[in-house]
């Protein structure tokens, strides 16, 4: 007999998820973490990077204070201050995500490396676990790129940037993607000397109307970019570390961060005496997660790689797996993973929201029906009061009006993707009939919407059917 019902890799945000509903429903589980609990959400990712850019947006705050008329002077940064505001966020939240919470669930819980020995068997701590079912939640690390040089000079990556004791004096980041981006700006916001190197351009994958806004706001910041930069190789310097590019030109800074990309954590889990399939992109899965050649075996979060989806890095996204698996694992029923509507923001100031496909994939996908809509957030009275009126609303609907996608670039704009999420595959007059709080950003969304009808609704018909309407009694 099994020793468990079902066995999970991984203590981040989605093995949590799945062990929380397994156990909850009565079956024996077995959590395998080798590192910290929580994953690198909690310790190195969303937590306290959102922690730092709060540091950072208070200071920036403060010196834009003088435009309402209050004067408090040029910030003074307390470094170890910063610190410790990070570190006690992830205090604050670390015991929703520790060993003895979910001990206290009923969950075996093994700090020990787990790797698979046989298609139902894993083993940790000395000890071989026979298991019914198996979901492998591992996560994923920040990819170390085989630039030259590389290995004679230090480096941060997201798991040691935050360990930091002293501000750094030039953060010099590789990578203009949303890690290195929002940690340029809390950075420089913070009274560091920021460049980031991109080899494209920043935000590369985002609707391109929404990352002007958020260039003109990193350049105001402070931030060096150099974007169409290719690095040739790094060395040492005099100020600690140097960035050679392609062209010859040559960035010296006293920090260098790497922020390129993920890769799934696959080494040392025995994936191949698990007959479980998988590639550089993660664990081959189907639509339901489920494995492509062991069928005991699910995975979520990052290192999944869905066929015909792909993986993301979104911790969102590892409670949306943890929901198709307890629907297919536990309750046999249809499953089916869809990003249709998946929502990402990258946190920086102005934030840039997209939710679904973007215009462009949409059109590369052979979409021509495409009705673009747009509102520009200097014509929201919310934000003209708070003087944040940079940015937009983009909507792309097909020709019936369903909505398809959102791109928004604004201050907080973070906070409205969860109505543009529910909103995906249904007609924008819910959101054009929608009755909102005034005065708030999400107006714009509405006005947006709204104009998707302003043509039919100022026709010549409906004009001469309103000119007859008026005789009525």
């Amino acid at each position: 007999m099994p020793d468990v019902d079902v066995a999970i890799i991984g203590a981040g945000a989605a093995g949590l998820s799945v062990a929380a509903i397994s156990a909850g429903l009565g079956l024996k589980v077995a959590l395998f973490e080798r590192g910290e609990m929580g994953g690198d959400c909690l310790n190195y990712g969303c937590v306290p990077s959102k922690a730092l850019l709060a540091a950072g947006h208070a200071a920036a705050e403060a010196r834009r204070a003088p435009r309402f008329g209050v004067h408090a002077g040029d910030p003074r940064i307390d470094w170890a201050g910063v610190r410790a505001h990070v570190h006690g966020a992830i205090s604050a939240i670390a015991p929703n995500d520790s060993a003895e919470r979910f001990r206290g669930m009923g969950i075996d819980v093994v700090r020990a490396t787990a790797r698979f020995v046989a298609r139902d068997a894993i083993e940790a701590g000395g000890r071989r676990y026979a298991f019914r079912r198996a979901v492998v939640a591992a996560g994923s690390a920040a990819v170390v790129p085989p630039i030259p040089g590389l290995a004679e000079v230090p480096f941060l990556t997201n798991e040691t940037l935050f360990g930091l004791p002293e501000k750094p004096g030039h953060l010099v980041i590789i990578g203009g993607g949303p890690i290195g981006l929002e940690m340029a700006q809390a950075h420089a916001r913070l009274g560091c000397r920021v460049s980031v190197i991109e080899a494209v351009s920043i935000a590369a994958r985002e609707e391109p109307e929404c990352v002007g806004p958020l260039r003109a706001a990193l350049v105001a910041d402070g931030v060096a970019l150099h974007e169409g930069a290719r690095v040739a190789r790094v060395e040492g310097d005099q100020a600690g570390v140097a960035v050679v590019l392609a062209d010859g030109g040559r960035i010296a800074g006293t920090h260098l961060l790497l922020a390129v990309g993920r890769a799934p954590r696959l080494d040392a889990l025995g994936l191949e005496a698990g007959g479980v399939a998988f590639g550089p992109r993660g664990i081959s899965t189907d639509l339901a997660l489920r494995s492509t050649t062991n069928r005991r075996v699910w995975a979520a979060g990052d290192i999944a790689d869905p066929v015909g989806l792909g993986p993301r890095a979104f911790t969102h996204v590892c409670s949306q797996h943890a929901g198709i698996i307890a629907r297919g694992m536990i309750f046999r029923l249809p499953a089916k993973l869809s990003y249709d509507a998946l929502p990402r923001v990258t946190y920086t100031d102005p934030e840039v929201a997209q939710i679904g496909p973007t215009e462009a994939e949409l059109r590369a996908a052979g979409r021509d029906d495409l009705t673009i809509l747009r509102w520009p957030l200097a014509e929201n009275d919310r934000l003209i009061a708070e003087g944040r009126t940079e940015g937009l609303v983009k909507l792309v609907a097909d020709r019936k009006g369903r909505l398809l996608g959102a791109s928004l670039v604004g201050a907080g704009v973070g906070n409205m993707a969860g109505m543009y999420a529910l909103m995906i595959g249904r007609k924008l007059s819910t959101l054009a009939g929608a009755v909102l709080p005034y005065p708030t950003a999400q107006e714009a969304g509405k006005r947006a919407a709204g104009d998707f009808y302003t043509p039919k609704l100022l026709s010549a018909p409906v004009k001469r059917a309103v000119g007859l309407l008026k005789y009525l009694p």
